[in-house]
């Protein structure tokens, strides 16, 4: 009952390492199914070990027909453990329930963004802006929006560089991860590290792409590090638009990375990360029959005493 918390905190020891080292399209992937698997699997113990405690009470042992005695022989958990678990998954259940509201917000107000754009050419947008910034806003109808102070700060190339990774935001839609694994994260707070990274995964992820379609990670590496040494000479905080734009935190870490090599797939590591975010839902698994057990004994104690 306890192994998703373990892993959930093994999680939170290794989910940068783990991106560090696989290829970012294999560790976005990996990192936002584990959390979605670890968030439920979570959830789902504490729920039964919550329920486990409440079918004690006689009001709910007659509702459900079977015997409270019983049922409280057969339980482990204790009541003080099993009701902290109630209280606990209310207060991530409504956690994750605003998190949904917060992402159809942003949904939203993505489709409202891209309306007030107007009319773009080939999903990109120019604005008119003293300020270089370039970022996309996904959703149905996505557009890359550059400023025109941004074009100025880049040679061709390089622009070409800057608008294939933030199409490749929209074209492999990134957004979506980043808000599964945000929603984990919410209902279970351990995951937090995962939806961090996992964020700067997909700015890798994207700049791997516009590596790939370009042939050229150099040219890449310096439009990065361009486009982050104006936004950083501009000293101009980010307007609150729902988009995914360049992270000048990470600027020079993405940078060497793409004057490395290409990362090579890690078979072993990415096994190791799916054994381990299939450990919780064993767990949830085997915990959910022993609870179906429990209280099939329960009904049975009931049903000859009736």
């Amino acid at each position: 009952m306890f192994l998703p918390a373990v892993v959930s905190g093994g999680l939170w020891l290794t989910a940068g390492p783990v991106a560090r080292r696989l290829p970012p399209a294999t560790a976005v992937r990996l990192l936002t199914l584990a959390a979605l698997l670890t968030a439920m699997s979570s959830g789902a113990v504490l729920a039964v070990a919550a329920f486990l405690v409440l079918a004690r009470l006689p009001a709910v042992a007659v509702v459900g027909h079977w015997s409270a005695a019983t049922l409280a022989a057969l339980d482990p958990v204790p009541v003080v453990a099993g009701v902290g678990a109630g209280v606990v998954v209310l207060v991530l259940l409504a956690s994750a329930v605003r998190r949904v509201a917060s992402a159809g917000r942003d949904l939203a107000l993505a489709a409202r963004t891209c309306r007030r754009l107007g009319p773009d050419a080939g999903g990109l947008v120019v604005v008119d802006d003293p300020a270089p910034d370039a970022y996309a806003v996904p959703g149905l109808g996505g557009r890359v929006v550059v400023s025109t102070a941004m074009l100025r700060a880049l040679p061709p190339a390089e622009r070409r560089a800057l608008l294939a990774h933030e199409a490749a935001h929209l074209r492999l839609h990134h957004h979506l991860h980043v808000q599964l694994a945000e929603l984990a994260a919410a209902a279970n707070p351990l995951l937090r590290p995962l939806a961090a990274a996992v964020h700067a995964g997909v700015e890798r992820w994207a700049d791997e792409a516009a590596a790939a379609e370009l042939q050229d990670r150099a040219l890449v590496a310096r439009a990065l590090a361009r486009a982050g040494l104006a936004r950083a000479r501009a000293a101009r905080v980010p307007a609150p638009h729902p988009g995914l734009a360049v992270d000048d935190t990470a600027v020079a870490e993405r940078a060497r990375a793409l004057l490395a090599p290409r990362p090579a797939g890690r078979r072993g590591l990415a096994a190791a990360v799916v054994a381990l975010m299939l450990i919780p839902v064993v767990s949830a698994t085997v915990t959910a029959g022993d609870t179906e057990h429990r209280v099939d004994v329960a009904q049975a104690a009931w049903l000859r005493h009736h």
